[in-house]
């Protein structure tokens, strides 16, 4: 079409005319508007990078290209019609599909974190939530014990976003953090040693506790299941976990959904104290 115009103008000699409806027709805002797009489409692929969701996305993409080049360029009509039924029913079946990244996504843009210019309205309720020096001593005296112990453990340390959920999967303990009763719920022959320990508000909320299951391909085959625990709950929430290794009593740290692993008492006493 602009280039019909463009054509037209040149025979009609209204040049100055064609050059305002192109300014109109394609400016600042349509490139913005596009930039933001695939912005979007860039951030989505990067919440669903590693998972199985990953080949969906690159299919919808190839459907919504097939789609639009049926539709608006060979402008067939049977077939486009066909395509516009799927596409009206599109919307819900993204949300079935992609639900758990769906959730990620809005609790990524509701987390405090990231609102920092009302930041300073959440300093009250987080104060709740930050270890004092004493809490982060116990948690990486006990960590260090079942390290050298190869004792495995799943340690979930509640942030912004709430666990309840999780929580409510568990044993309720509610009680202050301490290194032997840590070490105690995770001993071999606990009961409550499988399932992950929610700390929030500086008190040891519950043990035994199920986690989702992280679906990434990406994390190396020697991480077991508390590994990839570890990594669903910061996945879909903006909580730290601490993994101590049954196999390799190594200490490994997730957080938003990356793994830091095999570090040191020391390095888990700065992780903690940051």
């Amino acid at each position: 079409m602009i280039f019909r115009e463009i054509i037209n103008s040149i025979k009609n000699n209204h040049s100055t005319l064609i050059l305002i409806k192109m300014g109109i027709e394609f400016g600042i805002k349509d490139i913005i508007d596009i930039l933001l797009v695939a912005f979007l489409m860039y951030q989505t692929f990067l919440l669903i990078r590693g998972t199985n969701a990953v080949n969906i996305f690159f299919g919808i993409i190839a459907f919504i290209i097939c789609w639009f080049v049926v539709s608006f360029i060979l402008k067939m009509e049977l077939l486009g019609a066909i395509f516009d039924k799927i596409i009206n029913v599109g919307a819900i079946a993204l949300i079935v599909i992609f639900q758990n990244e769906i959730r990620r996504f809005f609790s990524l843009i509701g987390s405090r974190r990231n609102w920092r210019f009302i930041r300073w309205l959440a300093n009250k309720a987080k104060m709740a939530n930050e270890l004092k020096n004493f809490e982060v001593m116990q948690l990486v005296l006990a960590c260090r014990n079942m390290s050298r112990n190869k004792c495995g453990a799943l340690i979930v340390l509640e942030h912004n976003a709430t666990l309840s959920e999780f929580i409510a999967s568990g044993e309720v303990v509610n009680a202050d953090i301490n290194s032997r009763l840590i070490e105690s719920l995770f001993f071999k022959n606990s009961p409550l040693h499988d399932g992950a320990m929610i700390i929030a508000n500086q008190k040891i909320v519950a043990a035994g506790c199920i986690l989702p299951v992280s679906q990434n391909q990406h994390i190396p085959k020697q991480m077991g299941l508390r590994h990839r625990a570890a990594l669903g709950i910061s996945e879909r929430t903006d909580a730290m976990a601490i993994v101590v290794s049954e196999e390799t009593g190594s200490i490994s740290i997730v957080q938003n959904g990356k793994l830091t692993a095999d570090i040191s008492p020391e390095q888990l006493e700065r992780f903690l104290s940051q």
